[in-house]
């Protein structure tokens, strides 16, 4: 009778696992490259002589944190034995840092299990450890150089004036053709302006406006009909929501965080929201420490 490992797997079958990941919610919504890693890698266990194990997907997971679903699993079918190798199309979708390359190769090498990337340019010998562990580095310089350019292309961009494209603009608003400034979305800005009116004018706390809005029936910018609090006071707090003359805009040229060009463009006598590029809000907790008495 065949010996197993806990899996109940057949030692004598190089059993492979296939690892495909995806760094994006976009990615994983659209399902962009996670069945063409899967395809590319079932292609490559059949040439090699593996018997696929498991197909395990992580989408939208980012590869620098080893703090992934689909990569717990993999870790647990690896503790488990009998897995030969666990297949991934390229080194950067095991881990983006090469630490993290290294302690899973580590990790996995206690249980007789290898990592390969259909991009490896080494092999097992120190060499080729050397090899990858260099291309690992300068990878990574490379992704860090992109997204210095890219920061900055961005920052050049606010400077002008315009906005930079995220998921969804803030409520209120809808991004322009070019998706490089806002349009007002009369319908949804209707719902911050009775949220302004009610606090401003009415004088009514946010527990007061989040019942108002839930009685009339207002739909959250999500499409729920329960509204937090939370969700009342940042409204409340944003500058893209609140009147700024064209004097504090124009201060912002001296400050470094506009361009002259576009102060100059403004109207005088309008008023003006600002949205912000890269900015976070700070807040401040107390937290208890305990003191040893002298």
């Amino acid at each position: 009778m065949p010996s197993t490992n806990g899996h109940g797997l057949k030692r004598s079958v190089l059993w492979a696992i296939l690892y495909a990941r995806v760094s994006t919610d976009e990615q994983a919504r659209s399902g962009y490259s996670l069945a063409q890693q899967i395809e590319a890698l079932r292609e490559y266990a059949a040439r090699e002589g593996y018997e696929v194990l498991e197909a395990v997907q992580d989408p939208g997971q980012s590869g620098a944190s080893l703090e992934r679903p689909g990569m717990d699993r993999v870790r647990d079918l690896v503790i488990g034995g009998g897995v030969s190798v666990v297949l991934a199309q390229d080194r950067d979708r095991i881990a983006r840092e090469p630490a993290y390359h290294y302690l899973l190769k580590r990790e996995f090498e206690e249980h007789g299990t290898k990592i390969r990337a259909l991009n490896d340019r080494g092999d097992d010998s120190p060499e080729g450890e050397l090899t990858d562990g260099i291309l690992d580095q300068l990878a990574k310089f490379e992704r860090a150089k992109t997204a210095e350019r890219s920061r900055r292309g961005k920052l050049r961009k606010a400077r002008e004036g315009k906005v930079i494209a995220i998921h969804t603009p803030n409520y209120g608003f809808r991004y322009n053709a070019t998706r490089d400034g806002y349009e007002v979305d009369e319908e949804a800005m209707r719902v911050v302006r009775c949220i302004f009116r009610m606090v401003g004018s009415e004088r009514r706390t946010l527990y007061g406006v989040k019942r108002a809005l839930e009685w009339e029936g207002t739909q959250t910018p999500s499409g729920l009909r329960s509204w937090h609090i939370k969700c009342i006071r940042n409204y409340l707090q944003e500058d893209v929501y609140k009147p700024h003359t064209a004097a504090e805009v124009t201060a912002m040229v001296e400050a470094g965080q506009m361009s002259a060009a576009v102060a100059a463009g403004l109207d005088p006598d309008e008023n003006y929201g600002i949205w912000w590029f890269n900015r976070r809000r700070t807040r401040r907790t107390q937290i208890s420490e305990l003191q040893r008495c002298s």
